[in-house]
């Protein structure tokens, strides 16, 4: 699988639930984090700034999901990609 263009593709870093004020507050519930993070997969050839195996944090309202080999990767345009760790 490789990403073409202005695209990458990411695995998604499974966020532990925390706890606020007593209650389990969990990805989808936490409207304060407009941003989730993952570990780039492959990346297309205009899609600069980005390394294969780097941490990216992007907007959680980009993209697709793609199945590949058993294992759910997101596609998103590099535009969407907010910072890099």
């Amino acid at each position: 699988m490789k990403a073409i263009n202005h695209y990458i593709v990411i695995e998604k870093i499974k966020e532990e639930p925390r706890k606020i004020a007593g209650l389990v507050v969990t990805e989808k519930l936490d409207v304060d984090n407009r941003y989730l993070r993952g570990t780039v997969i492959t990346r297309g050839e205009n899609a600069k700034g980005v390394e294969e195996g780097e941490i990216v944090h992007y907007d959680k309202h980009a993209g697709h999901g793609v199945t590949w080999e058993d294992v759910l990767y997101q596609v998103i345009k590099i535009g969407d990609v907010v910072l890099v760790e």
